[in-house]
């Protein structure tokens, strides 16, 4: 009896209580996917102390298993539409709605302090039922990509959430009724420190709702809103005086007054809309104390890029285009020994684009590799690259861990293809490496570079591959390798419906595989090669657009069919739309 009544209190030699307290220290979630394998002990203190859970697919589990195994839960992300509908590649009614979700939230998990929706369809019914009975607990909401809703929902939320610290909304498709959503968080809230409606389409935006946020919420450190003429804001950026990140704004007027803008004191984090070459001046007196600057929608050319990168000497994160040319990289490699993030986005019809000093290639990017080699971020589109500068990337990059390369399409001339060395020296140099995205042209990288990706992937858990290959075989190369990836996506690839689902098995990690593009049999019977338990598969047929310009040209537009297959824990799903998606069963 005193040996059965002591391992009801100790597992493995230490006690439920102390077991506990070591478990709360422990953040990392595979850390803590581990520890709940010990034994079932273990499990139920994991599933009891667990805090914060990130579902990378809102379809491989359900509302109702989550309540069921973690119920003090203080944070939640959850991800819903495949990446691919960040560029209309999913149909919008594919599914991912957060309606089911909400449901559960606001019956059960009464910690819940914050929610992270990304990708997802979010109805104004499912903000309300979620303000009305989670409000007076909510300090962080993030609608990120999320679309389904209006402003009539977010009356609901700043209404009912006066304890929101973060409200983000940035990238979502929401429509505006009225502006009194930001009128009613004006009013309710004074603890508000991140506000963020970047890149919407929310105008009726009142300046006097803005300046009084800036009054009531002392703490306000990080706003980013939609277009407003900056002359409008100089009350607002003189009231928010704790005010360390400013995004938005826009220069709509032709006016001298912009020379009398003055930004908050603490300002490090910058990105301003529509900013020409001479309202950049106004930037200068500050230039030195930035560390984080968006000039994604600015209208500089590549030497405007270069005399206001030169100034900013402690940057650390970079967003820009890439008419920044690698004239710009050479100056962010020889002033900006700190830069941690670099992402250069694909741009049109920009200034300095007509001839090669706006674009980026290999002659940039090998220049970047020596000179910023805390880097730990790189996403870039190129124009021309060679195998010299991907092993410059692996020779000097050590703390490099997320790489995204995409070889536009546009200019013909590429000096050195296939890259199948450049990838391998790149794979060996950058041991850090988690997330790796490599999107080429027929001949970019053969199969002997497959199978350098699979041989030197080692830590490599999510992967996007675009046009390489030859064939299937170096499919199955890579297949062999890879030995932690959880999540492919692969495009425009020459791949069979067999080598896919063969090389799903070989992948023994893999949880999630997303492919547009293949080479597909009349049935798709090859693809139950891989059907096993807990294991869905989706078929999104082909679909056509036909889209005309103001002059009533038509273009048409072909999207491949795509392959979506994941695990899941909760079974089919129960809400395909209509000839949209085709869930893919076993053969009887």
């Amino acid at each position: 009896m005193e040996n059965r009544n002591l391992y009801r209190v100790m597992s493995f030699g230490v006690s439920d209580v102390a077991l506990e307290l070591v478990m709360a220290h422990i953040q990392d979630p595979r850390d803590r996917d581990a520890v709940s394998l010990v034994c079932h002990k273990w499990y139920q203190i994991d599933a009891s102390t667990r805090k914060h859970i990130t579902i990378a697919h809102c379809y491989t589990t359900s509302p109702e298993r989550l309540r069921q195994r973690f119920q003090h839960l203080e944070s939640l992300i959850l991800k819903g539409k495949p990446r691919g509908a960040m560029f209309n590649l999913i149909p919008e009614d594919w599914g991912g709605y957060a309606g089911p979700w909400i449901r559960e939230i606001a019956q059960s998990f009464n910690c819940l302090k914050s929610l992270h929706f990304r990708r997802m369809i979010v109805k104004d019914a499912d903000l309300e039922l979620l303000a009305r009975a989670r409000g007076h607990m909510l300090q962080v909401l993030k609608l990120d990509k999320c679309s389904g809703f209006s402003t009539d929902g977010l009356w609901h939320v700043a209404r009912n959430c006066r304890c929101l610290r973060i409200l983000f909304l940035e990238e979502s498709c929401i429509e505006e009724r009225d502006g009194q959503w930001l009128h009613e968080l004006a009013i309710n809230n004074t603890v508000l420190e991140t506000l963020n409606f970047y890149i919407t389409d929310l105008s009726e935006i009142s300046i006097m709702d803005l300046d009084l946020i800036a009054r009531n919420c002392r703490s306000l450190v990080s706003i980013k809103i939609s277009d407003c003429e900056i002359l409008d804001l100089v009350g607002f950026l003189r009231a928010a005086t704790a005010l360390e990140e400013f995004g938005g704004g826009s220069f709509n007027k032709q006016s001298e007054d912009y020379c009398v803008i003055s930004f908050p004191p603490r300002l490090c984090r910058l990105g301003l809309s529509y900013m020409g070459r001479n309202e950049m001046t106004i930037i200068f007196p500050f230039a030195s104390q930035l560390k984080k600057l968006d000039l994604l929608y600015v209208m500089l050319d590549t030497e405007d890029h270069c005399q206001l990168i030169q100034r900013c000497h402690n940057l650390e994160i970079l967003e820009a285009r890439n008419v920044i040319g690698d004239r710009g990289l050479e100056v962010l490699a020889q002033s900006c020994k700190n830069l941690k993030r670099l992402r250069i986005e694909r741009g049109e019809d920009e200034p300095g684009m007509e001839d090669e000093q706006g674009q980026v290639s290999h002659r940039g990017l090998s220049a970047l590799a020596q000179g910023c080699i805390e880097l730990e971020y790189l996403a870039v589109y190129v124009s021309d690259i060679t195998n010299a500068s991907l092993e410059s990337m692996g020779t000097y990059c050590k703390n490099l861990s997320d790489f995204r390369l995409v070889l536009l399409d546009h200019v013909e001339r590429i000096t050195d293809l296939p890259l199948d060395n450049g990838v391998r020296a790149l794979l060996r140099g950058c041991e850090k490496l988690r997330r790796f995205a490599l999107y080429l042209r027929a001949g970019g990288l053969t199969n002997v570079g497959l199978g350098y990706i699979g041989q030197y992937s080692q830590n490599v858990r999510w992967m996007l591959l675009g046009a390489v290959g030859e064939s299937d075989i170096g499919l199955l190369e890579l297949s062999r390798g890879c030995p932690n990836l959880k999540k492919l996506e692969m495009r425009s690839c020459c791949f069979s419906e067999r080598a896919l689902a063969l090389a799903v098995m070989q992948l023994t990690s893999l949880r999630y595989l997303w492919v547009q593009g293949y080479v597909a049999s009349a049935t798709g019977s090859d693809l139950l090669a891989m059907v096993r338990p807990f294991w869905n598969i989706e078929l999104i047929p082909p679909r056509r657009f036909v889209s005309s310009d103001e002059q009533g040209t038509e273009t048409v537009t072909e999207h491949p069919a795509q392959i979506l297959a994941y695990y899941s824990l909760a079974g089919p799903r129960n809400d395909y739309p209509p000839e949209t998606v085709i869930p893919l069963e076993p053969l009887p």
